[in-house]
């Protein structure tokens, strides 16, 4: 195992890019982000992201952070998750990657390099997606609910801007993306909240910047899309699956 220190600025980001060794990306202070396809993960020092090896992603800072990156040998690895993972970071787990920031002795680290595979603990939680169209017109409706999340115009409305009928914009959602637009919109929305929330801004506030008249309405659509309620999506609260689990199912 190599674990590399790196302070990220705040808006910086790495290009995509793929390791040929499995990755835990985990920011010891501070909030980063991960790419990986179309999702989209925020880890506040709380969570981390297993990268299995040749995963294409991205990694950037949400706010000024120290990005930590645990590297694996895929030959020598316990850990045999074929997907993407989410893993909680509870205190031994946080106290053991600071010991091996240490540089401890090549015995010592052994013990401890074997303890953090160990105590690594999934969570049950799905990756927020929203996929780009390929229409241009559709592109130019991403953009508009990209940079404000709360704009409240229907796909109609947003259409007349744009210079498409609702049934092109809505046909054109459903083709490229793969779900309608008032999915789309709403995981945009949520993907939209995911820094506001790891600042630990009041709940009512986040729901207001995304788009929801009320805290219950935004944390009722959180739920339905990640599992779990946006509280819990950073703390250690979540439910954890079994650690020996591959992909997913």
């Amino acid at each position: 195992m190599l674990l590399g220190e790196l302070r990220l600025p705040a808006g910086a980001w790495y290009p995509w890019h793929e390791h040929p060794v499995h990755q835990l990306v985990w920011a010891a202070q501070g909030v980063v982000a991960v790419g990986i396809g179309e999702a989209h993960c925020v880890l506040p020092p709380t969570r981390a992201l297993w990268v299995p090896a040749g995963v294409p992603h991205r990694t950037g800072a949400v706010g000024n952070a120290e990005l930590r990156g645990v590297y694996a040998d895929p030959r020598q690895c316990p850990v045999t998750w074929a997907e993407p993972r989410i893993v909680k970071v509870g205190p031994l787990l946080r106290e053991l990657l600071e010991y091996l920031t240490g540089s401890p002795a090549d015995d010592a680290r052994q013990r401890a390099e074997a303890v953090v595979f160990d105590v690594l603990e999934p969570l049950d939680v799905a990756p927020i997606v929203v996929p780009s169209p390929a229409d241009p017109r559709a592109r130019d409706v991403e953009a508009i609910v990209l940079a404000d999340p709360a704009d409240r115009r229907g796909l109609a409305e947003l259409g007349r801007a744009v210079g498409a009928s609702e049934r092109t914009l809505a046909r054109a959602f459903v083709r490229e993306c793969r779900m309608t637009f008032g999915t789309w919109r709403t995981q945009a929305r949520l993907r939209a909240s995911l820094p506001l929330l790891a600042e630990g801004l009041p709940m009512t506030t986040v729901a207001h910047r995304v788009g929801y008249a009320t805290a219950s309405a935004f944390v009722a659509a959180f739920r339905r899309a990640v599992g779990v309620p946006p509280g819990a999506y950073f703390t250690a609260k979540t439910a954890a699956t079994s650690r020996r689990s591959t992909a997913p199912s």
